[in-house]
């Protein structure tokens, strides 16, 4: 059960706070003063039960004090994770870091705002208490979490729709881990495709302090209703010059310490930004359209990165935009490829038409023919997905 601790004279913030807190399981402490005592021993002998998991250095405490009280506390108690409320400047947020805080929350923040921090927090907290990263992918990893690469050699097969999909449906199974990167860096549309009007874009990112420290990274991501992260193209196509091969591996190294799942929306094609994708990644779902040009892209690409060696160790073949009425078979398109479809998605009209509106079929809950075979890809990477009874899935697979 979590347990959190607020401290702040400030009875309004304190309002705020257990209203956010109020869905999670757990219970609020409040501490109403406007000083910290010398060390964390005197807030927590008041506590019974359960050892806390989040503490909150609420709005009108000296900053100074509160930085001093907080590296006292991660140093004695890391298990303990730290939110500072404070307005973000380069000298506050460096100074946080070097204290040991966890996140810093606006003192003006909502209680959507405070509730989704708070949730953060306190999973960083749980997975420091079994010795691990935080498996909800707050907090550094073990092993460091799954970069799922959306590939495709043509453009057009509806990939930026199966990744914004892919990502809110693992959403929906570890929120708050899981963070997409648009990563078609001249006509990128995970922004639209997500109804986001992001502050910053991946050219903020692989600049400056974010690459220094993840924390800073985190600012510069943008958050969904669907509790995941998304890091979006640049807003100007000439950008791209501006971003290497080395920004994209860096970034995705930083990413996957954070979180469980990192979900890359390619460009098309294999130039030098998806090469260091595959590097990296673990998985690749390969999105294959119903005409003919888009299998023999498959084919080649397959080729070409066995020779190079970057084919990734999981692979998922997703037939988009099915239809009998092609002239062309499943038996023929894999035969094609040289390898067996794993999601078959018929064609459908509700699935575009969500990705215009910007609310992705896996978050609007519509009733489509292709909701089930989104989900059976989300199911590909819950945990332990290898260890179940479904081999030769693929031979179910039916164009409609």
């Amino acid at each position: 059960m979590s347990r959190f601790i607020l401290i702040t004279p400030n009875a309004e913030y304190e309002r705020r706070v257990r209203i956010a807190t109020a869905p999670m399981r757990g219970t609020l402490h409040y501490f109403q003063a406007a000083y910290l005592p010398s060390g964390p021993d005197e807030v927590l002998s008041q506590l019974s039960g359960e050892p806390p998991e989040v503490l909150i250095l609420g709005p009108e405490l000296p900053i100074v004090d509160a930085l001093k009280f907080a590296s006292i506390v991660d140093l004695q108690f890391p298990e303990i994770s730290i939110l500072l409320v404070a307005e973000e400047d380069p000298a506050t947020t460096l100074q946080s870091m070097r204290s040991g805080v966890r996140d810093l929350v606006s003192p003006d923040a909502d209680t959507d705002t405070i509730r989704a921090a708070v949730e953060r927090a306190g999973l960083a907290a749980a997975g420091r208490r079994r010795g691990l990263g935080p498996t909800a992918g707050e907090g550094p990893m073990a092993d460091g979490g799954r970069i799922i690469a959306v590939m495709s050699p043509k453009g057009g097969v509806g990939k930026t729709t199966l990744a914004t999909n892919l990502a809110v449906g693992l959403g929906q199974t570890a929120p708050m881990s899981v963070v997409i990167v648009d990563l078609d860096l001249q006509f990128g549309d995970v922004a639209s495709g997500l109804l986001l009007q992001p502050e910053f874009t991946i050219t903020d990112a692989v600049a400056g302090a974010a690459t220094q420290d993840a924390m800073v990274l985190k600012t510069y991501l943008t958050m969904h209703p669907a509790n995941i992260y998304a890091l979006c193209a640049p807003n100007n196509p000439i950008e791209m010059d501006r971003i290497t091969g080395e920004h994209i591996s860096h970034l995705l190294t930083q990413l996957k310490s954070e979180f469980q799942y990192v979900v890359v929306d390619t460009a098309p094609g294999l130039g030098e930004h998806v090469l260091a994708v595959l590097e990296q990644a673990t998985d690749a779902v390969w999105v294959c359209g119903m005409d003919i040009p888009s299998i023999r892209g498959i084919r080649t690409g397959f080729q070409i990165l066995s020779e190079l060696e970057l084919m990734p160790a999981n692979r998922h073949i997703v037939l988009n935009m099915a239809d009998k009425k092609t002239g062309l078979t499943l038996q023929d398109i894999e035969a094609t490829i040289g390898a067996p479809v794993d999601i078959v998605l018929p064609r459908s009209r509700t699935l575009p038409f969500s990705t215009n509106k910007g609310i992705p079929l896996l978050q609007d809950g519509s009733r489509d023919a292709a909701l089930k075979g989104l989900r059976q890809l989300v199911d590909r990477f819950k945990p332990n997905w290898e260890a179940r009874p479904h081999k030769k899935l693929h031979r179910r697979a039916v164009v409609q």
